[in-house]
């Protein structure tokens, strides 16, 4: 390095500190409230050298239907630079559904924090772990020949099962008898509600005309779509009510579309008898897939037309099935046009 660059390197350390009081006080406030609000349940502290790294995960236990945070905290000492890890690359049992960069900022000794936050979705239930991360740093003055990098240890996270501890005490309730309504003695309700929903249409109409010139497209994946419709599945609680019925009705819709958006086959329509017909000669799954296809939705129908009462483990085998499916076969091509889904619920 040039004595000329030395100089510029020393200004720009000195012009850092002299606005810590002005400009870097207010990020170090924000970010921690941030931080804080999260309320990690773990955190672990690595240090080697210059460098030490926070490991913070919210919960070490959490249902197939949450998600969990995890927060990457390196501070580096002055004259060190620390290259981030790609958390991406190394996760195999969660998937990143959303991430920041909370920016960097100096704390009270003048060492420089960078700060990464990572919402995790978890893809089956079982025990797992946030696997260890290495962290690359290195001397600014010579970064070539001074490398250097530290290493986190793993940490554990247990993912529970779709049905909780309430799996061995499940009852599928009996059909109530058939109940005799009362009869009205009015009819005035009816053409109450009658005008009002006309003149609910027309407000709604009138509004989506105005809209119509600033309405915005929007795609999403069919493996988005489908993630979404399980979440909404699992927090209905549905099995835990004994709607078991109700349940695979549910799941195995969310599937069909599912291979509707993904493969183009027009599964929602079709019995299932002549949906396996055409699944026997599509060159898009493999034998393993078409398999597990066939099976669950022969089992789907057993449940919903043969009144079947299906044990615990193979409602959520079944579940594990079509996400772990979903998963294996997601795809960003072709995205779905949901800007009308997207426009109803706005």
């Amino acid at each position: 390095m040039t004595l000329k660059t030395k100089k510029y390197h020393f200004a720009f350390y000195i012009l850092v500190v002299a606005v810590q009081p002005f400009g870097f006080v207010g990020c170090r406030k924000g970010t921690g409230s941030q931080s804080s609000e999260m309320g990690f349940e773990t955190e672990k502290q690595f240090p080697r050298g210059p460098l030490t790294v926070h490991v913070r995960v919210q919960k070490e236990q959490i249902t197939i239907a949450e998600t969990v945070m995890l927060e990457l905290e390196a501070v580096i000492k002055p004259g060190y630079e620390v290259k981030m890890p790609k958390v991406d690359k190394i996760l195999q049992n969660f998937g990143i559904i959303d991430w920041q960069n909370l920016g960097d900022r100096l704390d009270k000794n003048n060492n420089l924090v960078h700060t990464y936050q990572y919402r995790l979705e978890p893809f089956l239930s079982g025990a797992y772990s946030i696997p260890a991360l290495s962290f690359e740093f290195h001397d600014v003055n010579s970064p070539e020949e001074n490398k250097y990098e530290l290493t986190t240890e793993p940490i554990d996270i247990e993912v529970t099962s779709l049905l909780g501890e309430q799996r061995a005490e499940l009852i599928i309730s009996d059909i109530e008898d058939v109940v005799q309504m009362p009869k009205k003695s009015s009819y005035w309700w009816v053409w109450t509600l009658a005008v009002m929903t006309v003149a609910i249409v027309c407000l709604l109409f009138y509004s989506r005309r105005r809209r119509a010139a600033q309405l915005i497209r929007i795609f999403k994946p069919a493996h988005e779509i489908a993630y979404e419709r399980l979440r909404v599945l699992v927090k209905e609680d549905l099995v835990n009510k004994g709607m078991i019925k109700e349940f695979y009705e549910r799941i195995s819709n969310i599937l069909r579309h599912y291979i509707e958006d993904r493969f183009n086959l027009r599964a929602p329509e079709r019995t299932t008898e002549e949906f396996l017909i055409e699944l026997s000669s599509a060159d898009v799954f493999n034998p393993d897939d078409k398999a597990n296809i066939g099976e669950f939705l022969k089992l789907s129908d057993l449940v919903k037309f043969a009144k079947h009462n299906p044990t615990t483990d193979q409602i959520q085998q079944t579940f594990d099935l079509v996400k772990n499916f979903i998963e294996k076969t997601k795809s960003e091509e072709k995205p779905i046009d949901v800007t009308e889904q997207v426009a109803e619920v706005a």
